[in-house]
């Protein structure tokens, strides 16, 4: 199919010159060689998806197969198989690193490949279910194992290089900040008033009488007259 396309783009010639009298029989004869090998490569998709389509209908009512490997392709003929497998109902994914030697690989729903049956194909591995399996304990045996060589060691206590009262003592002293607030104690002339300063051993008429006394001596001095 590719090599279809290619003869299709050397076919092409460049446009004729204007003192070319023979320019429209050539246009004509080019755009009917086009046109030709434009049906053949459809043609030749057509009969390429219709195998795709009956290999992929094998493949499913093929109860022993629960995946099927295809032999490289090129990028257009994988496109038409991708297609296939999606409208049956399937899964299928590319692998290979070049380009002409990339294939393609379907599966059944129900058995759809692992992330680590995925990694090994990637890398050009054949995957094997038994190895895998025992990989997977070895793993799981290795992280037990480290487990409990951490549980007997017990917490791991990370211990400082330095003090930072030795690093800041010339600025903080040899005690505790906390320790010498626990010292501290409230000044009565910084707001801590004992409670006896609080009570008030005046009765209020006493109070009252002061207040009127007050009053009243205030408004004699403004009624007396200026001395001269």
């Amino acid at each position: 199919m590719a090599d279809l396309l290619g003869s299709i783009l050397s076919s092409i010639k460049k446009p004729p010159s204007v003192g070319d009298q023979e320019s429209p029989c050539k246009a004509q004869e080019q755009a009917a060689r086009l046109k030709k090998l434009q049906e053949q490569d459809k043609q030749q998709k057509v009969e390429f998806r219709k195998r795709m389509e009956k290999e992929v209908t094998d493949f499913i009512e093929d109860s022993g197969q629960i995946k099927k490997k295809f032999q490289p392709m090129h990028k257009i003929e994988r496109s038409i198989l991708h297609d296939v497998v999606e409208v049956a109902g399937l899964t299928s994914f590319s692998f290979g690193e070049d380009d002409d030697c990339r294939y393609v690989m379907i599966f059944k729903k129900e058995f759809a490949p692992s992330d680590e049956e995925l990694d090994s194909y990637r890398h050009g591995e054949e995957w094997d279910p038994q190895k895998a399996e025992e990989k997977r304990k070895l793993k799981e045996l290795a992280q037990k194992q480290e487990e409990e060589e951490a549980a007997q060691q017990g917490p791991v206590v990370v211990s400082p290089a330095s003090d930072y009262k030795d690093k800041y003592c010339h600025l903080i002293g040899k005690g505790a900040a906390k320790d010498a607030a626990r010292m501290l104690q409230a000044s009565k002339t910084y707001g801590c008033v004992p409670v006896a300063n609080k009570q008030d051993t005046h009765s209020i008429e006493e109070a009252v009488n002061e207040i009127r006394a007050k009053k009243h001596l205030r408004q004699s001095r403004e009624e007396l007259p200026p001395t001269s």
